[in-house]
């Protein structure tokens, strides 16, 4: 029977379980211990009611549809064995109690971690949908059934209206069902955060969860994330996955953040892992890691932009806007000769502010600041805080230019806490 509901009422996923269901005649079949819900809507959709009948030990499964709420009970019109449904959830189902209370979810409009305490479900005629989770200390008294004495409490002793801690659903990413984390919407949510902000969680969740959330983005997200991780985590996250799986990821990093994890991994793992990387990047890489993590050597990316002096503005802007998503620094436009000897430097804004037709040669500035590949961390600090640059080239004996010390990198080993 269709289920005969008044419109629009809200209530708490503690409000049902543990209630009676009866069948039309009053006689109590069992009690409510769960209720199913299709994530395939925006706001999961509650199909089913898990219960334990009289005198048994084993769950059954009751379509929502077959039941009707009326007061504090549940009531089914006919009790019969067939409306009694094995409890197998389905792809894209959970279960509300088991998947979500008391347990870790990400709230990816705050970016943080937080417990749930209740759900809260809302009722609109013959439907029931999961709208909001509530993290808040009034969700945990109501399901000890404290609500009341709490709210009496606070108000004549703080003089305080406690209220509900609700987190809309949208922006909910749950983190115990591991079925839940190969779903898209997870990747969809989770990278609607900052790298910054999902490297914070990543680092707050226990080592099995961390794994869990890590494997469930997609690659581009992952190498953001990793790059704002915790270098410690950050080798325990590649550390379980296999060697193609954590090459696709390294090679989606920054080649001098690449070079830092992989120096920071066993030999072997490192190895097995430059065997799989597309063979530039693995070279480019290769040539990081020879180089001491605290000179200049091991600051420096090879990932920037560089040209020849003949080249025209307008050139170089078309040339930037192509490759503008593969480098790590757009701030300078590097003129180099053909042997790669730095001969000058020119700023994006000046490139903007040129003349299209304009050369290179007559735009850069050619008392360019650099360090060699030995030079140390404390040097370039000064340099860095003397000029006021962005980055600082990186060349070596015959003065060709290997790399960039983006100011970003230099703060990673001169003030860990402040880089990442």
């Amino acid at each position: 029977m269709a289920p005969n509901f008044k419109p629009q009422i809200f209530l708490f996923l503690s409000q049902i379980l543990e209630k009676k269901i009866v069948d039309s005649a009053g006689r109590p079949l069992g009690r409510v211990s769960d209720l199913v819900a299709s994530l395939g809507e925006p706001y999961p959709l509650v199909t089913g009611v898990l219960f334990l009948p009289l005198h048994l030990k084993t769950p059954c499964l009751l379509s929502w549809r077959k039941v009707s709420r009326e007061g504090d009970v549940l009531v089914t019109e006919s009790p019969a064995p067939e409306n009694f449904l094995e409890p197998v959830i389905g792809e894209g189902e959970l279960l509300l109690k088991d998947s979500l209370l008391d347990k870790q979810i990400v709230d990816t409009h705050g970016a943080k971690v937080l417990r749930v305490n209740d759900l809260h479900l809302l009722q609109v005629n013959d439907s029931l949908r999961l709208v909001h989770v509530d993290v808040g200390l009034r969700g945990l008294m109501r399901r000890v059934g404290l609500e009341t004495a709490m709210d009496k409490f606070f108000l004549w002793f703080f003089d305080y209206h406690l209220s509900d801690n609700l987190i809309p659903w949208r922006f909910v990413q749950p983190l115990s069902s591991p079925h839940l984390l190969r779903l898209k919407i997870a990747q969809k949510r989770l990278a609607q955060l900052h790298p910054a902000d999902l490297a914070d969680i990543i680092e707050e969740l226990d080592i099995h969860k961390r794994s869990e959330v890590f494997q469930s983005l997609d690659v581009e997200t992952a190498a953001e994330t990793l790059e704002e991780t915790d270098p410690k985590i950050q080798v325990r996250l590649i550390e379980n996955l296999n060697p193609a799986q954590a090459s696709d990821i390294i090679e989606e990093m920054s080649p001098s953040e690449a070079a830092d994890l992989l120096g920071d991994l066993p030999k072997d793992k490192a190895a097995g892992i430059l065997k799989e990387m597309e063979k530039e990047m693995a070279e480019d890489v290769k040539e990081l890691l020879v180089h001491p993590e605290e000179k200049a050597g091991g600051l420096m990316t090879t990932s920037f932009s560089s040209l020849a002096p003949s080249a025209t503005i307008g050139e170089a802007l078309e040339f930037l806007r192509r490759q503008a998503e593969n480098l790590d620094l757009i701030y300078y436009l590097y003129v180099v000769d053909a042997e790669d000897h730095l001969l000058g430097v020119i700023s994006l804004r000046e490139l903007l502010t040129g003349e299209p037709q304009g050369r290179l040669s007559d735009l850069m500035d050619s008392r360019v600041v650099s360090v060699s590949l030995e030079e140390e961390k404390e040097e370039i600090a000064d340099l860095f805080a003397k000029y006021g640059f962005k980055a600082i080239p990186v060349v070596d004996e015959t003065g060709r230019i290997k790399g960039v010390i983006t100011f970003k990198n230099l703060l990673e080993v001169v003030a860990p806490q402040l880089g990442k």
